[in-house]
């Protein structure tokens, strides 16, 4: 029968484990150091004691004198058991020199040979020494007792060991007190901090942590979205590589614990990762790129910080952007066809009438007011994307209102724009320019140029039909793209905000036409103009070079 497999001990339980182990390892090291150093205090201060007391009795006078009287033990032993008494040590002898006891604790003794070493004090010296005599292993002191410069006596005092022994047992039952306490608060702080640490791993093992983290940092490879986290004070924690690539941070700039301000991101993306309330599926532009920001707070009695979603959608919107024009393009086909019905009936009930030469003249002046614009943006512009995007516009412009012309001065050759210059980007520009400046020439009064907030309009506006104009013109060096209309302007104090993301009169969801012709100028090394048109309306000149493409600062 196969046995089930144990699972391994939680991070958490190993780490408690290890923890008590090293308490009371701790606790056992202190506490035999205290032991051992309080038997060493204990003995070292019996051994003052005994030496105090020893030296004191052989200083005395009386014992001096006593020491010449015919019994000395008479007079000594009464004062040595006295000082004993006093003192609390084990015994107090007073002898001769010969070593012949004249006081002892048992009296019976008195009389009978010192046990003990006297070599030391008959020399004139104090000495310490741990010795067996009747009363058991004592610690004793010697010391000669003096009559100016002769040793008529010697006194040696003691303590037993036993006593110091029981002094230290005493000590260490205060010393275990001490430490079981201590590793009892120590155990229940450690399972308290690693309850804690159990909640925070999950209980998961180091392997299974480990694999955690593998799997974390090869998910966030693999996941195409950029993904960006924040802690509470708008740090960057965590940051994988399509984030990087999104918000154009490089490869090797160290992104980890910078705050977002750091990143020198548009302010709009800025404000956008820096708010305190969860934003969903906004668009934003970088330098290079439009991205779609997801953002939620990770909140858990107080703010933690940010988490961040980033999806790339340049190539979303530049797709929508063409089929918003092939969709126009189409409508405007739509209404020609119908218009030319039209005309069709107006021809076939003038041959019906029998005017035949009025039919014919009226459908001559159809085809050539027809035939002018195609004529001349064929003839000039020999680039067939923009020529179909001008054409495609100008059919667009005609159904609102609006004469879409090609300026005279406008040239450029076939093979005159380099492959790196990306067609898509050609159309986001131009594009939009002239589907703002139709706009602003269309609705006149009260609107202007990509939601621009209207001007002082001009005479000559009030007269003649509205009118784009667009200028596309190509040499060695560089492609300048022109657009002007003959709407009501933009005024001074807009011309600096006309770039940014969402500035627009025309409502919600409008505004991003003139961020994306900066961006796509800008990923070209071309830079963007705005001034104001001869007719009174606004002018927006983009200049990409053909050349050594070098980014060039964006004016407004």
């Amino acid at each position: 029968m196969r046995l089930p497999r144990t699972r391994p001990r939680s991070l958490a339980g190993q780490l408690f484990a290890m923890q008590v182990v090293l308490i009371a390892a701790v606790v056992a090291g202190c506490a035999v150091f205290a032991y051992v150093s309080g038997s060493a205090q204990a003995e070292q201060t019996a051994t003052r004691q005994v030496r105090a007391a020893a030296v004191a009795v052989a200083d005395s006078p009386s014992v001096r004198e006593a020491i010449r009287t015919p019994d000395p033990s008479a007079v000594l032993q009464p004062y040595a058991e006295q000082v004993r008494r006093d003192t609390q040590i084990a015994f107090v002898t007073i002898m001769d020199t010969e070593r012949r006891r004249w006081t002892h604790p048992d009296a019976s003794l008195i009389g009978e040979t010192f046990l003990g070493h006297t070599e030391e004090a008959l020399r004139g010296e104090t000495f310490t020494e741990t010795y067996t005599g009747t009363l058991g292993p004592s610690i004793r002191v010697v010391t000669p007792v003096r009559d100016g410069e002769r040793i008529i006596g010697l006194v040696s005092a003691g303590i037993t060991v036993d006593r110091v022994s029981s002094q230290v047992r005493e000590q260490l039952g205060a010393l275990a007190l001490a430490a079981g306490g201590a590793l009892a608060l120590g155990g229940i702080g450690t399972y308290v901090i690693n309850a804690r640490l159990r909640r925070h791993t999950h209980g998961m093992n180091a392997a299974e942590l480990s694999r955690l983290h593998d799997y974390h940092q090869a998910t966030l490879h693999a996941v195409r979205e950029g993904l960006l986290m924040l802690d509470g004070q708008r740090r960057i924690a965590l940051i994988n590589d399509a984030g990087r690539e999104l918000l154009g941070i490089a490869p090797e700039t160290e992104a980890l614990g910078r705050t977002v301000d750091e990143l020198a991101l548009p302010a709009p993306l800025t404000g956008a990762l820096l708010a305190s309330e969860a934003r969903v599926d906004e668009l934003h532009l970088t330098a290079e790129r439009v991205v779609v920001v997801n953002t939620r707070p990770v909140v858990g009695g107080e703010r933690r910080g940010t988490v961040v979603t980033l999806r790339d959608h340049t190539e979303l919107q530049a797709l929508t952007g063409e089929l918003d024009s092939e969709r126009g393009f189409t409508q405007a086909l739509r209404s020609q066809a119908h218009e030319a019905a039209n005309r069709l009936h107006t021809v076939v009930s003038l041959i019906e009438l029998g005017r035949v030469e009025e039919a014919v003249e009226f459908a001559t002046a159809e085809l050539e007011l027809a035939q002018v614009l195609t004529d001349r943006v064929v003839g000039a512009v020999e680039e067939p994307v923009l020529a179909a995007l001008l054409l495609g516009k100008a059919a667009q412009a005609n159904e609102r209102g609006v004469e879409l012309e090609l300026a005279e001065d406008s040239l450029i050759d076939d093979g005159a724009l380099p492959d790196s210059l990306a067609q898509r980007d050609l159309v986001t520009i131009l594009g939009n320019l002239i589907d703002n400046a139709v706009d602003a020439a269309s609705e006149g009064d009260g609107h202007g140029s990509a939601g621009a907030v209207p001007a002082q309009r001009t005479a000559s506006q009030g007269a003649g039909r509205a009118r784009v104009t667009v200028t596309a013109l190509a040499d060695d060096r560089e492609l300048l793209l022109r657009v002007s209309d003959t709407g009501p302007g933009i005024g001074p104090e807009e011309a600096d905000e006309v770039f940014r993301r969402g500035w627009s009169t025309h409502g919600a969801g409008r505004g991003l036409g003139l961020a994306l012709v900066r961006q796509a100028a800008h990923r070209n090394g071309g830079s963007v103009e705005l001034d104001r048109a001869p007719e009174g309306g606004a002018r927006f000149t983009v200049r990409l070079p053909l050349g050594d493409r070098t980014a060039t600062e964006v004016t407004a």
